[in-house]
């Protein structure tokens, strides 16, 4: 692969903490970013912020305003997963689709190629910058836009399933299924806005669970254990 967009789950980054950051957690995450980039992959990441907020936490705030807290959220993980990289020796960059003061850079598909060129890990947080648009959404829009090869889903599930195997566990994994398929079915891989979006760009994703021992590398590596999603 040449370019791949990981998506990371907020909670994920958390551990069993559940909120906040898990630092052993984002370092092992961090060193297969690496193993990556040593071997020529361009790197872009989408970060949820589950881990400290969700746009519907609270019925009694606006949409709107509870959105734009879950947008800074992800702010917060893109910026201290990008200074874990940093730490190990990453040149990391940070973009938001709006003004952060000097804390990000401002998006552009120009700036963000640039960043790949030089072998940068680059941070796509804030989501699309509008509410009722989730990081779901933002992942697919900054792949396409990009030209991302593949999206990778790091999940707390090693796939897509007929069911929630947390609630059924006669649920049934997919090896392989279409983009046509989850949206007919609501399979749920990402919410409907980015499925169709990703099946009107055709761009593939691979969803598998980001606790697998080196899930990340072995994905990209062909070592993969999840679900396809095809187009």
């Amino acid at each position: 692969m040449r370019r791949i967009l990981l998506k990371l789950s907020g909670e994920a980054l958390a551990g069993s903490k559940k909120t906040g950051f898990d630092e052993e957690t984002v370092r092992g995450v961090a060193a297969q970013i690496k193993e990556l980039v040593d071997d020529g992959v361009q790197v872009g990441i989408v970060i949820g912020g589950g881990n400290f907020w969700r746009g519907r936490s609270s019925e009694n705030i606006d949409r709107t305003k509870a959105d734009q807290i879950g947008m800074l959220a992800t702010i917060m993980n893109c910026i201290y997963v990008s200074e874990i990289c940093r730490s190990m020796g990453m040149a990391t960059s940070v973009l938001t689709p709006f003004e952060c003061g000097s804390f990000t850079k401002l998006f552009s598909k120009d700036r963000a190629n640039k960043y790949f060129s030089k072998g940068t890990v680059v941070f796509f947080a804030g989501g699309t910058g509008h509410p009722y648009f989730s990081t779901d959404t933002g992942v697919v829009l900054r792949a396409v836009e990009v030209d991302a090869d593949v999206i990778l889903l790091a999940k707390a599930v090693d796939g897509v399933y007929d069911g929630d195997p947390r609630s059924n566990p006669d649920a049934k994994k997919y090896d392989e299924v279409s983009i046509d398929e989850v949206i007919e079915k609501n399979l749920q891989v990402v919410d409907m806005t980015a499925s169709i979006l990703a099946r009107d760009n055709k761009m593939p994703m691979w969803v598998f669970g980001l606790n697998e021992e080196n899930s990340i590398v072995n994905a990209v590596k062909g070592e993969f254990n999840g679900t396809k999603v095809t187009v």
